[in-house]
């Protein structure tokens, strides 16, 4: 029987950067990717749906607002904690933040295409 296809939300992205994910995603693995601009749309996704992976921007482009905070309030609450979840951002210090927060290792935008940043997805997402 057929695995179903995993799901990821990719949250905070601005437009370009969004479809840069996807595409990362896509080629390389059997899931699609959701986007979520603000906290609240995170919050109201995975109230319906659980997702193989939440990807979170350091900072959302839309607001402004901080992709550890929401980190912070993944973690914290109970029905969200048991979803991995990565930061996106190419600063270690703010990568390293959201560790000891309880995120996975994530990546940067500039390590896209590195076979690191695959391995590191598939993890969660399956094998290549």
């Amino acid at each position: 029987m057929k695995q179903a296809k995993r799901t990821v939300l990719d949250v905070g992205q601005c437009v370009p950067d969004h479809y840069a994910i996807c595409a990362l995603i896509e080629d390389h693995f059997d899931a699609n990717v959701e986007p979520a601009t603000t906290a609240d749309d995170v919050f109201k996704a995975v109230a319906s749906d659980a997702y193989a992976l939440i990807l979170v921007n350091r900072v959302f482009d839309a607001d402004g607002d901080s992709g550890l905070e929401l980190i912070r309030r993944l973690q914290a609450d109970d029905a969200t904690r048991s979803m991995p979840v990565m930061l996106i951002t190419n600063y270690p210090a703010a990568q390293a933040e959201a560790t000891a927060l309880g995120a996975q290792p994530g990546f940067g935008k500039a390590n896209l295409h590195d076979p690191a940043t695959v391995d590191l997805l598939a993890q969660h997402l399956g094998p290549v």
